[in-house]
């Protein structure tokens, strides 16, 4: 018994702990565009950005109870399992945070949960159902988002086709404040719930509940954990997102950063898990093909995709040894 509870508490610790590093890794998901187009200073955006990770955090649950009760079957993992998919998760964050490569949290986590559970019960404690909705968001989201993308910056640019540069840019310099702040919301509400997720499940196995409820404890710690990694920032992967990837003004910004934000927040409605660091990513290279197809650094492009792929096998693998490890080890 006391053992069983040192694995619970040790799985809400790697859970904050991961929800830290998500707040940090994916800081660049909410304020890069801002930061690249000299909009918002960058200690600024980051006060700005975990002011509102917070508020978003606290505005459901519905992405919390996919992740948690939708993917695998709660009664049928353990606290090794839920702390296998973590550390996996957090390993390859902090890789991809060292290269700068903005990858998928969301992709880590969810695969991570999937190979760990496989490891513990077999391929029979999976929801098909659950991971069919999951795997669909994941795939398809970025595709919408480089649609929507262009189609917005399109929009923009045939509304203000007669206008001077020097206005456009006054009136977008305020705007994608506004555009900014959306997207940090968005990114709070739909990542924080995952972390949310992650405890819950661990909460359900050890004390053998039938019901998936998030405690409002939870909702608070996740939180205050992403709002405090988001205000230290990880400035490599805003390199790369805001400065590599394409040259962005603020009218660039503020359509990519509208576009994300309004995908990933009708998403968290409906409880489905999506990589905001896809969607930021995807409608970028949307917002800078509207101008030419050259304007977009496909070389950087293809290397964020390749490390997009190589995610889920990555850390469903890993998880899946930590995992198979840990219980020969106890």
């Amino acid at each position: 018994m006391h053992e069983s509870y040192f694995l619970l508490v040790c799985v809400i610790a790697l859970a904050i702990i991961f929800d830290f590093i998500n707040g940090f890794h994916d800081t660049a998901n909410a304020i890069a565009t801002s930061v690249s187009t000299r909009v918002l200073s960058p200690k600024v955006a980051v006060i700005m950005a975990a002011v509102l990770n917070f508020a978003g955090a606290l505005a459901g649950t519905a992405v919390a109870k996919t992740v948690g009760a939708g993917l695998v079957d709660a009664a049928s993992v353990t606290q090794i399992t839920v702390m296998s998919a973590l550390l996996s998760a957090i390993i390859w964050d902090l890789i991809t945070w060292y290269f700068g490569l903005p990858t998928s949290s969301s992709h880590a986590i969810l695969s991570s949960l999937v190979g760990a559970a496989i490891a513990t019960s077999g391929t029979g404690v999976l929801i098909s159902k659950g991971i069919y909705k999951v795997f669909i968001g994941l795939i398809f989201s970025p595709v919408v988002g480089l649609a929507l993308g262009f189609l917005l910056m399109m929009i923009l640019m045939w509304m203000f086709k007669n206008a001077a540069p020097a206005s456009v840019n006054n009136i977008f310099n305020r705007l994608q404040v506004v555009s900014a702040a959306y997207m940090a919301f968005s990114h709070g509400n739909n990542d924080a719930q995952k972390t949310m997720g992650i405890i819950t499940m661990a909460l359900v196995s050890y004390y053998n509940l039938s019901d998936f409820d998030v405690p409002t404890w939870v909702i608070a710690t996740c939180a205050i954990a992403m709002a405090l990694g988001t205000a230290l920032g990880g400035w490599r992967i805003i390199k790369t997102l805001g400065v590599r990837l394409v040259q962005l003004k603020p009218i660039h910004g503020f359509a990519a950063e509208t576009s994300a934000a309004t995908i990933i927040e009708l998403a968290s409605k409906i409880g489905l898990p999506l990589s905001t660091t896809h969607v930021i990513s995807s409608t970028i290279m949307g917002v800078g093909a509207s101008k030419r197809l050259s304007a977009v650094r496909w070389g950087v492009g293809g290397n964020i995709v390749v490390a997009w792929i190589l995610t889920i096998p990555a850390c469903g693998s890993l998880s899946w040894l930590i995992c198979k490890a840990t219980l020969m080890i106890v």
